[in-house]
């Protein structure tokens, strides 16, 4: 026997994706209601609601657009490595410098990647790794790759945070990593100048 609120066939959605049906159904709801009430009470404007029904009509279509927009979108969750994503099945996404560095995002991080129909890749931090600052000094090797050493190790950083924070090898950078795991990549919090 089936439960009283539950249908033979019953869809899950993303909550985005609710989110975004409700918004375009209340926009569409309210649009019409002016519709009505125009009818109601002005019809002396009925002849004049041509631009009306254009705006209505082009609010609909937008409306479709966004809902088949939303239905094809792709959602994949992965790692953060220090550069890229790893998905579950293996696949690697690139990750964008600028939003690594301005999210601070440390190795072990869990990302959500919606690719919508447009082929956007849009990042969420999902599951952030907990973290512990460490001071160290920056430093740059022969191929122009930048590290934070400090605690006799050595760790890979983003060139666009260090850009970000105007650093120059020699400062003291305020990094971020893992608190209970290994890494080879940090996240720049912070750059003092020497």
């Amino acid at each position: 026997m089936q439960n009283k609120n539950q249908n033979a066939e019953s869809v899950n959605i993303a909550k985005s994706k609710y989110q975004l049906i409700q918004k375009i159904l209340k926009n569409i709801h309210d649009n019409l209601g002016k519709v009505i009430e125009l009818l109601e009470h002005e019809p002396e404007l009925v002849d004049n609601m041509e631009d009306s029904l254009v705006s209505i009509a082009q609010t609909l279509k937008e409306a479709e657009d966004d809902l088949e927009i939303a239905s094809q979108e792709r959602i994949i969750e992965g790692v953060f490595d220090g550069e890229k994503m790893i998905a579950s099945d293996g696949q690697e996404y690139a990750v964008p410098a600028n939003y690594a560095s301005k999210s601070k995002l440390v190795e072990g991080d869990i990302l959500k990647l919606t690719i919508n129909k447009r082929g956007d890749f849009l990042y969420k931090q999902i599951g952030p790794v907990e973290r512990k600052k460490i001071v160290g000094q920056l430093t740059i090797d022969k191929t122009g790759d930048y590290f934070v050493v400090a605690e006799k190790k050595k760790w890979k950083v983003l060139a666009a945070s260090v850009t970000y924070f105007k650093g120059q090898p020699g400062d003291e950078a305020v990094i971020l990593v893992p608190k209970d795991a290994v890494s080879k990549w940090a996240a720049v919090e912070n750059v003092v100048k020497k």
